[in-house]
């Protein structure tokens, strides 16, 4: 069991709800409440059984928790007063057996220590430990600020001890019991586990059993109805106390209920089940909040690999239609095919087995002049749609409210390309280039009408495939000489039509899988940027689940 708790408050901190998607203020404090239950209650609790039962007084201000705390003790540990808010830390009163348990023990870990009597509105994050010989063994008393103080820590603290509570003592008036922060309360203890018990205060004469009936209805209403009800009449006060006939009732339930052990097991073992049972539905709630965060995170990465999806078909129709061959790419070309030295590339000659030979020579500077040219050319057409896939993204997430928000807390620009794509295109390039040629030399089976009669240039022959996979012809571009289909006839004529479709096909797709891969690579800082952001990612809500699952068997 502790150790399924564990590994759930872990979860629960390893984790940030950071983007602002509808109810993620809600999520917030469900997952630092359950957390900080887990940490001040659940484990403490089970792990130290047979510690004093802790009841909590929460109220709203002027309710007379204070009051009520000092008369059950029978003197005055608590700052009353018509000065508000008068409790300012938390006063925790028990029997001196239990003092040091609550001094060194593990409850309430995230707070300090400072053992009473303690001056009046202490301030700051210091639980007040005060010793009574009054309260019985196994009874601990502790008066939290009130829940609707005007300091927001006061109610950050009433919230915190309520969920640390045995048993919740709701402390109300017979003038503002219908307040909505009252139920609010009500609500959250019930939903977080405590047993609830209700004092309706300065009940007065005439009309008090109006009152008491309405607050009786309020509380089935509001399914709070099995809490153990108790009324304080309009009374005098004295010294800070009430008189001990009108709170006899309170005394003898809490002290009853600590002196019998079974009783006081059944309350712990009763809250400390509820507080679980309650877990089958909050930690569901929050995975699902989670979930929230993982669809946004799922749409921003979505977009990333649309926009470079996009890029990538652009650049595809691109490398097919003919666009890139212009400039300086279709002068060198046409420097090359028209001047002979493509048809020198092809030797012929007979062997005397009438077998080709191939010979070795150095390739002619119109050779290297356009394979410098067409790796130029894509180059460019890559860097230029690796730019235009950064920019799509981009403008994708400036629209995307999510998106919007991970930007703003971005370092960088990513709306261009990484520093070091040109270094990695001109290699994903140049080894195409080699690729190509190494297709030529391996796979290139002449036909056999023309084998014995013709070698060829592996390198020269590369490039005009190239020119063809390019789309040479299939633009509206002015072809001098009227040689248009060049690349293709010699191409067929050289290796039939069946093995220039093979060898067509496996050069185009090496061609695109080296794009796909730079465009992944330039991809991956978004989803750095994701990550750094500390957007939950799929596993996290699985692991909420998961954890749910691991407590139940557990239990």
């Amino acid at each position: 069991m502790v150790r399924a708790l564990t590994v759930l408050r872990d979860q629960l901190g390893a984790f940030d709800l950071l983007l602002d998607v509808p109810g993620v203020q809600q999520a917030r404090e469900a997952r630092d409440e359950l957390r900080g239950q887990l940490d001040d209650y659940v484990l403490p609790r089970i792990q130290a059984a047979g510690a004093p039962m802790l009841v909590v007084l929460g109220g709203s201000t002027g309710a007379g928790k204070s009051t009520l705390v000092n008369t059950l003790v029978g003197a005055r540990v608590s700052a009353t007063g018509v000065l508000r808010p008068t409790t300012s830390s938390p006063i925790l009163v028990c029997h001196p057996d239990h003092v040091r348990w609550f001094m060194e023990g593990p409850m309430l870990p995230g707070m300090g220590r400072v053992r009473g009597p303690a001056p009046d509105a202490i301030a700051g994050d210091q639980l007040v430990i005060i010793a009574s010989d009054v309260l019985p063994p196994g009874l601990a008393l502790l008066d939290s600020p009130d829940f609707d103080s005007v300091f927001e820590d006061h109610y950050e603290f009433a919230t915190k001890l309520m969920a640390a509570a045995d048993l919740w003592l709701c402390v109300t008036t017979a003038a503002r019991y219908a307040d909505a922060q009252v139920w609010q309360m009500l609500q959250r203890a019930r939903e977080n586990g405590a047993t609830i018990g209700v004092v309706l205060s300065r009940v007065p004469g005439g009309a008090g059993e109006e009152v008491v009936e309405h607050f009786g209805e309020m509380l089935d209403e509001h399914e709070v109805g099995d809490a153990h009800r108790f009324t304080i009449p309009e009374t005098r006060i004295e010294d800070s106390r009430l008189p001990e006939e009108v709170v006899e009732d309170i005394r003898d339930w809490l002290t009853g209920v600590a002196e019998d052990a079974e009783d006081r097991e059944i309350v712990v073992s009763d809250t400390l089940a509820a507080v679980l049972d309650s877990y089958r539905t909050r930690v569901p709630e929050l995975a699902r909040q989670v979930e929230a965060q993982v669809e946004q995170r799922t749409e921003l990465a979505g977009q990333v690999e649309s926009g470079y999806g996009t890029a990538l078909a652009e650049l595809d129709e691109a490398t097919r239609n003919g666009s890139l061959l212009r400039g300086e790419v279709l002068a060198r070309w046409q420097d090359f095919a028209g001047t002979g030295d493509l048809l020198r590339s092809l030797h012929v000659q007979r062997s005397r087995r009438g077998r080709a030979a191939n010979r070795r020579h150095r390739s002619p500077a119109r050779v290297r002049a356009l394979k410098a040219a067409l790796r130029s050319g894509l180059e460019s057409l890559i860097m230029a749609s690796a730019e235009h896939g950064a920019e799509q993204v981009m403008a994708r997430w400036r629209e995307h409210p999510a998106g919007a928000q991970v930007i703003a807390g971005m370092d960088g620009d990513l709306g261009h390309v990484s520093p070091e794509l040109s270094r990695r295109v001109t290699r994903a390039v140049s080894s195409w280039q080699d690729h190509v040629q190494e297709l030529i030399r391996t796979e290139g089976v002449t036909k056999r009408s023309v084998a014995k009669l013709v070698s060829f240039d592996h390198e020269a022959v590369s490039l005009v495939l190239m020119i063809g996979l390019l789309g040479y012809g299939t633009s509206d571009v002015a072809v001098e000489g009227g040689n248009s289909a060049v690349p293709q006839r010699l191409l067929k004529a050289l290796f039939g039509a069946e093995s220039l479709r093979g060898m067509g096909a496996k050069a185009r797709a090496d061609l695109r899988s080296r794009i796909g891969m730079l465009f992944d690579e330039e991809a991956i800082r978004f989803g750095q940027v994701l990550d750094a952001a500390g957007i939950p990612d799929e596993t996290v809500p699985v692991q909420l689940y998961q954890a749910t699952y691991n407590l139940e068997v557990a239990r």
